[in-house]
């Protein structure tokens, strides 16, 4: 399809509800992050999992994944366990392009912090379910944990930040397990408030598309971006995540 035409609303729809169906499947995932987490089924080991691994989503996912292999062999077969058990800077050395093993103690202080006081889930529940909120309400809860080099490390929609990875992060928790791909472990009435992680292909795609106007991809492009999906699909609008990564990364759209 021609980036150039003049689609209508209800063609747009159609299009990206078909490449949203393609690209939501198993075998796409092989080479994603996500894969990781899917070798775990307890509940909060996939929270675990999925968070740290989503905290070291840029750059190659080649590389991402051989790091977040790393990070599984420090966690064990129960990440759970070792986040309850883990002490202060017992920490073996890890590095992530800018993120290393101090970084890593503090996120894993701050998950065993969230869950002995109700979850990982509690921690990201806000007065109400809007994204922003959310995120917002898990720094407060986190950030204190952590060195003040790891906080660039913690997405703050308040700074203007897109805040891609913890957006991923509540797809992954958040849309149902049906297809194979995303969890389907927290509420499923959070759905029609999940965002779109926004980075430069994805926000590239969407301005083709006609999606986003704004040129920078930041949380007011966030924004702009939610209220075009939410037209497409109200009940459901992070599912075209699948289609404008799918778009960029399998057609060269």
């Amino acid at each position: 399809m021609d980036a150039s035409s003049d689609l209508t609303l209800s063609e747009l729809k159609e299009f990206l509800d078909q490449k949203a169906t393609l690209y939501e499947q198993p075998n796409f995932i092989q080479e994603d992050p996500i894969c990781l987490a899917h070798r775990f089924s307890q509940k909060e080991d996939i929270e675990i999992v999925a968070f740290l691994v989503s905290t070291i989503s840029w750059g190659k996912r080649s590389s991402i994944i051989k790091s977040g292999e790393r990070l599984l062999d420090i966690l064990g077969p129960e990440p759970l366990a070792y986040v309850l058990n883990y002490k202060d800077g017992a920490c073996p050395k890890f590095i992530h392009r800018t993120f290393n093993q101090v970084d890593l103690n503090g996120f894993l202080l701050g998950l065993k912090h969230c869950y002995e006081n109700g979850g990982l889930e509690a921690a990201f529940e806000a007065k109400t379910p809007k994204v922003y909120d959310r995120i917002m309400h898990f720094r407060e809860i986190f950030t204190p944990f952590l060195q003040a080099r790891s906080q660039k490390h913690v997405a703050n929609p308040n700074s203007g930040s897109a805040a891609k990875r913890l957006i991923m992060f509540l797809r992954w928790m958040s849309r149902p397990a049906v297809k194979g791909v995303d969890f389907g472990i927290w509420p499923q009435h959070h759905l029609p408030y999940l965002m779109i992680p926004l980075d430069v292909h994805t926000g590239n795609i969407s301005r083709k598309l006609g999606l986003l106007k704004r040129s920078q991809n930041d949380w007011k492009a966030n924004e702009e971006l939610y209220e075009q999906c939410v037209a497409l699909d109200p009940t459901d609008p992070a599912k075209y995540d699948f289609a404008l990564f799918g778009l960029g990364v399998y057609e060269n759209f």
